[in-house]
């Protein structure tokens, strides 16, 4: 049984640096897994090999992945080379809280804190694809509040910050 993660006692999780320091995130990524198993089952839901496969790719590099890069590699280790494997796990993953669709590059992302009510934003270099998932309850609570002003209520939100990461802006142009 996986021992409860603290993440102020993890020096490779703590975001928004997570993505952007240089850290062997070996026990970050084991310890994922053993949430993602945890909260799957706690939900009578199945982490099936594909789909934590699928997860320890995401897991891997904190670039987001396109489906089809997920399919490439599923296809290297065997799991079969159709759309739909890699469409339906990522489907699964997004459901279950354990994934993040970015959408502005149509891609995924494992999300940092699964199975913890948050709301993140998404802090995506521009120069090499790196992101970094931060937390942006105040700037969600600013925009229900002012939505909430127009008679609107907000259901979803997905905030998206194009910049660059600290090694992208120390890198000569």
């Amino acid at each position: 049984m996986p021992t409860e993660h603290n993440p102020t006692d993890c020096p490779g999780c703590l975001a928004p640096d997570l993505a952007f320091a240089t850290h062997d995130h070996a026990h970050c990524t084991e310890d994922a897994l053993a949430r993602a198993e945890a909260l799957t089952t706690a939900t009578g839901a199945k982490l099936t090999p594909v789909r934590r496969r699928v997860l320890e790719i995401l897991l891997e590099e904190h670039k987001a992945l396109g489906a089809y890069d997920v399919l490439a590699r599923l296809a290297s280790d065997g799991f079969g080379n159709q759309p739909p494997v890699a469409y339906r796990a990522l489907e699964f993953l997004v459901e279950q809280g354990l994934v993040h669709r970015i959408q502005r590059l149509n891609a995924f992302t494992a999300c940092v804190h699964p199975g913890e009510d948050h709301a993140p934003a998404f802090l995506i270099c521009r120069d090499c694809h790196t992101v970094a998932e931060a937390e942006a309850g105040a700037a969600r609570a600013s925009l229900e509040a002012e939505a909430a002003r127009a008679g609107f209520l907000v259901e979803r939100t997905t905030i998206e910050a194009l910049g660059l990461c600290p090694a992208c802006q120390s890198t000569p142009a």
